[in-house]
């Protein structure tokens, strides 16, 4: 997603007179470190299995095998085959009257060693097990004989209630590619984009590096990869997320949105109310490692540095920030009794709304220093926490923060188009001054009850987000529910205290700055262009009937509408997984292949018959599967690429290859948002209610940014965006050419087809295709949509 933009950065970044200074460390050391940090998330998660339960037994499965090895003994049975007698006599004699004490510390010794040899035994065979990829690489639909076996004894080995970490320690290490391989897929990768001069120059430089630096930076790489738990996932959130001096708006956060069509109350503080509440039991499951995402979810914030930040990760947090009106409060979310009502989180926020009183003097743009560049907003934060200590701890120390916008959000019946890419505007950049972008998520409530996150992208991707995202959505409407004028269920708690207002004693040296970061912030939230559009006229359901990935599918089309919108083919990346390994976070699939060109000349070229178009379009699905299925098992170019790259800065070694790989820009970025909890949503019947997916801003100033969501079977969302002030771009007009590009694909799978190759579907009439947006889709926001009983 927005990674990718990031990833360009990181050679300036490396570049800066502080980050020279930090890499003349000896590499050695800085892998020894690496190892540290690896080796230390390893002892905390042990201490936490200690405390929760451990994998994979719980306690309990401790004192059940304590009290069986009792009840054998005193049937006068030895199940240690004569090792508790040795404990036994190993152990001191407290003289008489202890004889069954020490039989109880033998036997309670012994099974606490045979308790660990299972656990150790299950944990190492279930690595073995989660090391066989073989299953990925099949062909769809089809399951071989070992793969079967295999998914057998996963199931066997993992429990029957894995919890949070249960995996963890389980996954293996990513692999460290051949480097040769990673030259041969780079070039193979670029050689569509490159003319024969450029292509053979670069295929000089890098014959040049497998034949002088790739052996020792290869090294150095395995040596990293044998100690440390990811050779590369560390790295890549220090030097393409931490050491980025960027604004962190538009060039690193990304947004999801709520349900499209329909809006469960249009009271704002009842949403967030009920929004709340879930995403703290969404953080309560987490506690308890009840679900399978991410740890820095809640009670994060990325603290700016002057040379690169940190991420700050606190064990709880019992309140939430919220800002309203340019006024900052803390929440309390939690009493004696526990977590608060979504009826008392409303009646807390109805308050924030109700309050006259007016935002203090630059109190109101004070959160545009979030969106400054890193090192500006690192100098100015020191007067900040001097001055304004509790005030700052409040809202970096806050589970997370609420934005509670005076205006409102999503899809009017008036303008549907331009409703939605305001929606997602604001949700991706606001007003510049509204979200506090450090924070792991910003939850953003508009005046009519519409939702929407911005998220940070350092501390996970967007999986995570979007997995607690779609539990959020269902909990809060389908479980939690509203009543009949739309207020969260439950009364008031006439005693609780009102939320209590933050006081920012600014000191007067930093209103410029201020000033300057709103400024600079408004010019940088006026430069994107974003574009949200629905695809009606087919969806999932159509593609798996033509035996298809829907991922390849769409990724096929992207490219042969970004020809048309271009005239040229271009870089372009798509996140993919590496969470089969131990700390993997993503790879690039570089979508843009030769096979995909051709299918796409093929496409643009009246001579070529629609079998023939056919037939590339296939070989191009086939590329891309092969490609994603690579990423996704440790075998991508473009991690190992990276982490060759920066042991070569550390090294201080010159790499025109490599430097050449890093100066790419990637003028086509584009992202899946999975949705992963099927079993929360009612897709038939009941296919509005789902996330209308997110998107992020464009890798490249003269690029795009594009994510797309499959909307259940027959729906997909596509959020476009792009910079105003490049001539090459327009996130409208690519939009057009997207949807004539999928509709184009599919005419061919049509029999029958009309020599335009026009795509018929479902929506479309003999008076032409409909429009993405039906008017009659739109719920009406002042009713209250009665949540599916099966939910």
């Amino acid at each position: 997603m927005a990674e990718a933009r990031q990833a360009v950065s990181c050679r300036s970044s490396l570049t800066a007179d502080g980050a020279e200074v930090e890499l003349s460390a000896p590499v050695l050391q800085e892998i020894y470190l690496s190892g540290l940090r690896s080796w230390k998330r390893h002892l905390w998660r042990f201490w936490n299995d200690v405390v929760t339960g451990v994998f994979p037994a719980s306690p309990s499965s401790w004192l059940f095998l304590f009290s069986a090895i009792q009840l054998a003994w005193l049937l006068q049975l030895d199940p240690s085959l004569g090792l508790m007698e040795k404990i036994k006599e190993l152990l001191p004699d407290w003289g008489g009257g202890h004889h069954c004490l020490r039989g109880a510390l033998a036997a309670a010794l012994f099974a606490s060693c045979l308790w660990g040899a299972l656990i150790f035994t299950l944990h190492l065979a279930l690595r073995l097990l989660l090391s066989y990829h073989g299953w990925l690489l099949e062909a769809h639909g089809a399951m071989s004989s070992p793969t079967k076996t295999w998914l057998a004894l996963v199931r066997i080995f993992s429990g029957r209630h894995p919890m949070l970490f249960s995996y963890q320690r389980s996954l293996p290490r990513q692999p460290v590619p051949s480097v040769q391989d990673t030259v041969r897929k780079y070039l193979e990768s670029v050689r569509p984009v490159l003319s024969d001069e450029d292509f053979d120059w670069t295929a000089v430089l890098a014959q040049e590096f497998l034949k002088l630096q790739a052996s020792l930076l290869q090294w150095y790489l395995r040596l990293k990869s044998w100690w440390a738990s990811n050779y590369v996932s560390d790295w890549w959130e220090e030097f393409v997320y931490l050491r980025s001096r960027n604004s962190l708006m538009v060039n690193s956060n990304y947004y999801l949105m709520d349900f499209l069509y329909v809006t469960p109350t249009p009271l704002q503080a009842a949403r967030a109310g009920n929004a709340v509440h879930a995403l703290l039991l969404y953080r309560h499951r987490l506690n308890r490692q009840e679900i399978p995402p991410f740890q820095k979810i809640f009670n994060t914030t990325r603290v700016p540095g002057v040379d690169k930040d940190y991420i700050r990760h606190l064990q709880d947090s019992r309140h939430v920030a919220v800002f309203h009106r340019g006024r900052f409060f803390r929440v309390g979310t939690h009493s004696p009794a526990g977590l608060l009502s979504p009826r008392a989180l409303e009646q807390q926020f109805q308050r924030i709304l109700d309050d006259p009183s007016p935002a203090c003097p630059h109190e109101e743009h004070l959160a545009a220093l979030t969106a400054a560049p890193r090192s500006m907003w690192a100098q100015v934060r020191t007067s900040v926490r001097t001055r304004a200590a509790e005030a700052l701890e409040a809202v970096e120390g806050a589970a997370f923060f609420v934005s509670l916008d005076s205006e409102p959000g999503g899809l009017t019946r008036e303008n549907p188009a331009a409703s939605l890419d305001a929606y997602a505007h604001a949700l991706l950049a606001g007003q510049g001054h509204d979200r506090w972008f450090d924070k792991s998520f910003t939850l953003i409530v508009f005046s009519n009850g519409k939702l929407g996150l911005s998220v940070e992208h350092s501390w996970a991707d967007c999986p995570i987000s979007g997995h607690m995202w779609e539990f959020t959505l269902a909990t809060e409407c389908f479980q939690l529910g509203y009543s009949a004028d739309g207020h969260c269920k439950g009364r008031p708690d006439p005693t609780l205290p009102p939320p209590q207002r933050l006081q920012w004693d600014l000191p007067d040296q930093i209103h410029p700055s201020i000033s300057l970061a709103l400024s600079a912030a408004r010019t940088l939230s006026g430069s994107i262009d974003c574009h949200v559009f629905p695809f009606s006229h087919f969806g999932k359901s159509f593609i798996r009937r033509c035996h298809l990935s829907s991922d390849s599918f769409i990724q096929m089309a992207l490219q042969l509408a970004h020809f048309r919108d271009r005239g040229q083919f271009c870089l372009t990346y798509e996140s993919a997984m590496t969470r089969l390994f131990l700390e993997g976070r993503t790879e690039t699939v570089r979508c843009c292949t030769r096979e995909a060109c051709d299918f796409v000349r093929a496409m643009e070229d009246k001579e070529k018959t629609d079998p023939q178009c056919l037939a590339l379009f296939r070989t191009a699905v086939d590329k891309h599967q092969a490609l994603l299925k690579a990423a996704m098992t440790g075998q991508g170019a473009d991690r190992h690429l990276f982490a060759l790259y920066i042991v070569s800065r550390f090294l201080h070694l010159q790499s025109p290859f490599l430097a050449q790989v890093h100066s790419e820009q990637w003028h086509l970025s584009t992202s899946q948002v999975p949705v992963q909890q099927m079993h929360l949503f009612d897709f038939h019947n009941y296919p509005d209610y789902v996330s209308s997916g997110g998107g992020f801003g464009p890798a490249d100033d003269h690029g795009y940014g594009v994510s797309y969501i499959f909307m259940g079977d027959d729906r997909i969302t596509f959020h476009i965006s792009s910079r105003k002030s490049s001539t090459k771009t327009d996130s409208h007009r690519l939009g057009q050419h997207i949807e004539n590009a999928l509709l184009d694909v599919a005419s061919l799978f049509q029999a029958g087809r009309s020599p335009k190759r026009r795509f018929r579907g479902s929506g479309e009439t003999d008076s032409g295709p409909r429009c993405g947006i039906l008017s009659s889709q739109i719920v009406d926001d002042s009713k209250v949509p009665t949540a599916p009983s099966s939910l």
